[in-house]
């Protein structure tokens, strides 16, 4: 079983992490880095292990203002200030923050571009997954972009409006197009179609907490050649 920045179970427990948080910049009042997949967010009910846990060392004032799922790699805030940790949960409260990801899907897409509108709850008997329910859901709403494509699998940009958890792996699988790698919502040849998750925050845009400025961060997705 695996676990989840949730503190849930899946399927495994996870190999120690080896790779690095990569610090991208800092400045008074945030701290932009890149994850690597396999990393909690934060520290778990037994595994603690985690991208704050790894970044307290070195900036003991750091604060968590958002996660990203143990397998996806990725961009992430952190604040470092009193002020800036209320500015970027607002930020992420009103979606003011633009995130977008890249992920290899199963099968080729036909549309160039679109909308997954499908509302998402926890499933209480299968815990952490989530499932879709269009009574009891919350709104849950996810643009995407088709990069390339063949009969195998298909690269697509995803632009989550909303921040429900697991929202993308579960809308790709929901059209049939579930992430490559995905342990949790994918088909048995489609999580064997890769030894990762093919999920990657590449893009994160905020507004400077202290300037009001807007800043847009990338990272390359490890898997996509340069």
């Amino acid at each position: 079983m695996s676990v989840t920045d949730e503190s849930e179970f899946t399927r495994y427990v996870p190999p120690p992490c080896e790779e690095e948080v990569e610090v991208l910049f800092v400045d008074d009042e945030i701290l932009i880095v890149s994850k690597p997949a396999g990393l909690l967010s934060v520290p778990g009910r037994f595994l603690k292990d985690s991208v704050l846990r790894r970044l307290l060392y070195e900036y003991p004032d750091a604060r968590i203002v958002h996660r990203l799922d143990l397998d996806t790699s990725g961009l992430m805030v952190l604040a470092l200030s009193q002020l800036a940790t209320s500015d970027l949960n607002r930020q992420f409260r009103e979606r003011i923050v633009e995130k977008t990801y890249i992920a290899d899907v199963w099968g080729e897409m036909t549309a160039a571009s679109g909308e997954i509108d499908l509302p998402l709850r926890p499933d209480p008997s299968n815990r952490p997954k989530q499932i879709v329910d269009h009574e009891l859901g919350k709104s849950a709403l996810t643009r995407f972009e088709k990069i390339q494509a063949d009969d195998k699998k298909t690269r697509v940009r995803l632009k989550p409006v909303t921040g429900r958890s697991h929202q993308l792996r579960l809308h790709l699988a929901a059209i049939d197009h579930p992430i490559l790698g995905c342990d949790l919502y994918a088909h048995e040849d489609a999580f064997k179609a890769s030894p990762r998750l093919c999920l990657h925050a590449q893009e994160l845009g905020i507004l400077h907490p202290g300037t009001g400025e807007m800043m847009v961060f990338r990272s390359p997705a490890p898997w996509v050649a340069a």
